[in-house]
């Protein structure tokens, strides 16, 4: 870590538009302790496993049929700041045009919020299902930040080797819900050039925007359900220990979530968790699935709060 090479980079920051994404990589990198890659070949065969097993589980549990995506990548922190850079300059290309007066300190300043945005989140993220939005083709990832995994599961003083077979189940999950809906991909990526273009004429579309949330409540909520009903051991204190921990207990990593929208994507969790448990608890676990069987399928915003309303409508 290199706090002054970070601080430099983002003072540098030069090119034509708002962010100096090159800036923002080195400056995050520098920012970022990038966290030992040094598996032992029990470990490497564990993540390969771990995916395997929940591929298995949760066809047989969800009554789906899907596969993993052809990219399954263990990473440091700064692997998985790389994979991320073109997904946010992706989402924030619309707004290329809109550096305002002082465009060399606005450059800067959008290039420090970024740096920051990337560094905060490679140091928390523990595995990310990418479905590569916005970008040209439809190749899926699935990332596992190693040393995160390792650092969480210690300060959880939980089993390193159950902690990351649970995350797998998570992450595998989301392969689950994109491979039974072939169609989620362009919803999400539909609204989201919707709320980005608003946002580049200076507008709010919070029609865009509410959809989604939804969606995103609807896409997270059921991956909650089915990685702890596919999962194969007991999990009510990984579950517990998890959602304090998504909380942010120290009040500075409490004001970064809140900056990032991450208390948003803590009540997606939880809001779709409660509907789908519902669904599931009343019709059983592949009753849930059928939210992905059509567009139309998927939960209302006041269906989200009472899942007897979708489930009238849809089951």
């Amino acid at each position: 870590m290199n706090l002054y090479r970070s601080v430099r980079a983002v003072t540098g920051a030069s090119g034509d538009g708002p962010v100096d994404w090159s800036a923002v990589t080195e400056a995050a990198r520098a920012a970022t302790d990038p966290g030992s890659l040094d598996l032992s070949t029990a470990e490497r065969e564990g993540y390969a496993a771990d995916v395997r097993d929940a591929r298995t589980s949760l066809r047989d549990v969800a009554g789906i049929d899907f596969d993993v995506p052809e990219t399954v990548e263990v990473q440091s922190r700064h692997h998985w700041i790389d994979a991320n850079v073109d997904t946010f300059r992706r989402v924030m290309d619309p707004l290329e045009s809109q550096v305002g007066m002082l465009p060399g300190l606005a450059r800067v300043a959008n290039t420090a919020s970024m740096s920051v945005a990337l560094s905060f989140l490679a140091e928390n993220v523990l595995g990310q299902y990418d479905p590569l939005l916005l970008a040209d083709g439809d190749d899926h990832a699935l990332y596992f930040v190693h040393p995160n995994i390792g650092r969480v599961a210690d300060s959880l003083d939980v089993e390193t080797d159950r902690f990351r077979r649970w995350i797998a189940f998570h992450e595998v999950a989301h392969a689950a819900e994109f491979g039974a809906a072939p169609w989620l991909s362009d919803r999400l990526e539909g609204d989201l050039q919707v709320a980005v273009d608003a946002l580049a004429e200076g507008t709010i579309d919070r029609d865009a925007l509410s959809a989604l949330d939804t969606t995103m409540t609807a896409v997270e909520g059921y991956a909650e359900l089915v990685m702890d009903r596919a999962f194969d051991d007991e999990y009510a204190d990984l579950r517990a220990k998890l959602d304090d921990r998504r909380r942010g207990r120290g009040p500075v990593s409490r004001l970064v979530r809140r900056l990032l929208g991450l208390g948003m994507k803590r009540r997606q969790y939880e809001r779709g968790k409660d509907f789908f448990d519902a669904v599931a608890d009343a019709h059983g676990v592949e009753a849930a699935g059928a939210v992905w069987a059509d567009p139309d399928n998927l939960p209302t915003d006041a269906e989200l709060d009472d899942p007897g309303l979708w489930m009238r409508r849809v089951l």
